[in-house]
């Protein structure tokens, strides 16, 4: 997928030739405004200017790693592009929150704006229960023994790894930009998914990150780039998936109190000229 952003042309009409709108934290960088949904809320056009285009970054919550040797949760759907908006309208935009720590992970909730849908990322499997990771906009890494990896929602996230062999520890899950890591013969639990970075707010910001595994055996599994949290180990907690970047959060330690990492919560961002 490309998440790249190309300065968008305006035209000349009567009036202010640019968007104009109201919602979120607003800040700008270079020629454009920028909104910054960190939180459920309406973002309202107050002026169309003379096409109405403006570009969207859309990320879901992350889901939670899977407790006993789980594997990692995956990383919350990620959208983004461009469309155009109507003066005098209100866009209800929905931001998903991460999933909860669970047997397997609990799910990221989707997040929603201009009829587009991004998935929650999917829990990361269990040892104590299903140790197949769950789909989702990534999916949740397979936890010890022998869990599969869930599968990612085609345009917006990529699969968790499954557990292929070795002692006790868990996949990565998937992230935005790559599918998590297998936990294979080693002691090693496999590394979350790395995001996909963007540039929408004028800095490049990486997003949607997968968990990473956790391990009773040897080495935690790394979180992807783009926040996702690592797994935990004998001497390590697990860490949450980060919030507002749509992270996984990392697997459970049967001998570390086994708890898993939450998921991060989502976020929706738009930006249009201004000048």
């Amino acid at each position: 997928m490309s998440f790249g952003y190309t300065v968008l042309g305006f035209g000349s009409s009567s009036g202010s030739p640019f968007v104009s709108a109201t919602g979120g934290s607003i800040t700008t960088s270079g020629d454009y405004t920028i909104h910054t949904f960190n939180s459920s809320g309406t973002f309202t056009v107050t002026s169309a200017g003379a096409d109405g285009a403006i570009d969207y970054l859309i990320v879901a919550g992350g889901g939670s790693g899977g407790d006993h040797n789980g594997g990692g949760g995956g990383a919350g759907g990620l959208l983004t592009g461009s469309t155009t908006v109507s003066a005098g309208t209100g866009y209800s935009f929905v931001i998903g929150s991460g999933g909860s720590r669970g047997n397997p992970g609990g799910d990221g909730a989707n997040s929603t704006a201009f009829s587009l849908t991004a998935i929650g990322g999917g829990g990361g499997g269990a040892q104590s229960g299903s140790a197949t990771g769950r789909a989702g906009g990534s999916g949740g890494g397979g936890a010890y023994n022998g869990g599969g990896g869930g599968a990612g929602t085609s345009g917006q996230g990529n699969a968790g790894g499954a557990h292929v062999g070795g002692g006790g520890k868990g996949a990565g899950g998937g992230g935005a930009g790559a599918a998590g890591s297998n936990a294979g013969g080693g002691d090693t639990a496999g590394a979350g998914g790395n995001g996909t970075a963007s540039s929408i707010t004028g800095s490049s910001v990486t997003y949607a990150g997968g968990g990473g595994g956790g391990s009773s055996s040897g080495t935690l599994g790394a979180g992807g780039s783009g926040g996702g949290g690592a797994g935990a180990n004998i001497g390590n907690n697990s860490v949450n998936g980060t919030a507002n970047l749509g992270a996984g959060g990392g697997g459970g330690c049967v001998n570390n109190g086994s708890t898993a990492g939450t998921g991060g919560s989502g976020v929706v961002i738009v930006r249009y000229k201004f000048q």
